[in-house]
């Protein structure tokens, strides 16, 4: 058995280990100090996840979702197969580390596994291992898909990039077995929710800029009609008494006039907490920003 805690096993953009603190003085007393179900339907790379079941031995059912399938399939594989899924890692990264000091070798290498990826026509554990390489190899640790659902993110610039975090991922599977691990719509999570649920949103979120989209993880696009629908649910769910919290970027914050979000969610309540952006093609534009965290 793992004693290390299990950590995101992936790079991500809006990753929400920044967050944990903010986020844990918001938590719901009432659900959290008996047993509760946990559900998180846009899971992305699990940093609350994690933390809550750290923090809450107490927690009865752990659900996570995501529409990515690439990414929910990850987790499955971490879950059922890590040992296969370590070992192909190790074979990878033993290759790239032997031809990083050649960049012509190491971009056919890098562009081979991409296409290998987008083919999807391999397994499942071969494929989580080529989703892993790609994020730890790619530019900025970013996934980004097109509208043919095509991985594609050139490769990055690291020398000798840690591929195969071992501890880790034996760290990540023990925990998962403790967790259903969904692929689908968010609103299906609804299914899984008891009477003492706790929902945590970290949707795609609303752009600050035209340039600045990063909600690219699946083929359709998570536009303002998408954040409405979520608004709805999230209506649903406060109607049938379920707790949540929801995270989105603070869009009055780049333009004070812009009051999308506390025109959607002027019913609850709403929180502007300090974050940082690390994943950007602009260097001088990572930094520090608000971000809201929205609860009822």
């Amino acid at each position: 058995m793992s004693t290390k805690a299990a950590k995101p096993f992936l790079k991500w953009a809006g990753g929400k280990t920044q967050l944990i603190d903010e986020i844990k003085n918001q938590l719901p007393e009432n659900i959290i100090d008996r047993p509760f179900t946990f559900i998180e339907p846009f899971v992305g790379s699990g940093a609350i996840l994690f933390w809550m079941l750290e923090q809450f031995p107490n927690m009865q059912n752990a659900i996570i979702n995501d529409i990515n399938k690439d990414l929910t399939d990850c987790y499955l594989t971490i879950k059922n197969d890590v040992t296969n899924l370590i070992e192909l890692l190790y074979e990878w990264q033993e290759e790239y580390y032997q031809i990083s000091e050649i960049e012509a070798d190491k971009k056919e290498y890098y562009y081979e596994k991409r296409s290998l990826f987008n083919s999807r026509t391999q397994e499942q554990t071969t494929h989580s291992a080529l989703f892993i390489f790609l994020n730890r190899t790619c530019f900025n640790g970013l996934f980004r898909v097109n509208k043919k659902n095509e991985f594609n993110v050139p490769i990055g610039s690291y020398k000798k990039p840690l591929i195969c975090n071992e501890e880790n991922l034996l760290a990540v599977s023990e925990v998962l077995q403790r967790v259903e691990i969904l692929n689908g719509d968010y609103t299906e999570t609804l299914n899984h929710a008891t009477n003492n649920t706790f929902f945590y949103f970290d949707p795609p979120y609303k752009p600050l800029s035209n340039t600045s989209s990063f909600n690219s993880y699946a083929k359709d696009d998570f536009n303002d009609e998408e954040q409405i629908r979520l608004r709805d649910f999230c209506i649903e769910l406060n109607n049938q008494n379920h707790q949540w919290i929801l995270s989105n970027s603070d869009v009055k914050g780049k333009n004070p006039d812009d009051n999308f979000f506390d025109d959607l969610y002027a019913d609850f309540n709403i929180y502007r907490v300090d974050a940082r952006r690390s994943i950007n093609a602009n260097a001088k534009k990572r930094g520090k920003l608000k971000e809201l965290l929205i609860t009822n």
